[in-house]
């Protein structure tokens, strides 16, 4: 019993985490709490190795201030990479797939692993 519960709430999660949307980068703004996947090209990036969790932070549809979104990768999530993402996605257009946040009212989306970003051709 307990191993199909354990069976049953996995394909539900499966289910639930496949659930997006592909949207245009200036819709993310109406989109916040949505998965989604969104493409579009990352005008600026930095890595604040200094700061708590270290974060990673590429500006999606413009340069910071004017980005559309920021993607956000932690330490942890960055340690993925073989590349570091700051340098290996500037300038490069990108799908990126999460759920959609709010950061100083500002949208974001959090990555939990490097499979959810890739560069696409332009």
């Amino acid at each position: 019993m307990r191993y199909l519960f354990s069976l049953l709430f996995c394909v539900v999660l499966t289910t639930a985490a496949s659930a997006q949307i592909t949207i245009k980068a200036e819709d993310i703004g109406k989109h916040v709490g949505d998965s989604v996947k969104i493409c579009s090209k990352v005008f600026s990036a930095r890595y604040f190795e200094q700061a708590k969790n270290s974060p990673t932070l590429l500006n999606v549809g413009a340069a910071f201030p004017n980005q559309l979104f920021t993607v956000v990768i932690w330490s942890e999530v960055r340690k993925q990479f073989e590349t570091a993402p700051e340098d290996f996605f500037l300038n490069k257009n990108i799908c990126v797939t999460g759920k959609v946040g709010l950061f100083k009212e500002r949208p974001q989306i959090v990555l939990y692993s490097k499979e959810q970003i890739a560069v696409i051709a332009e």
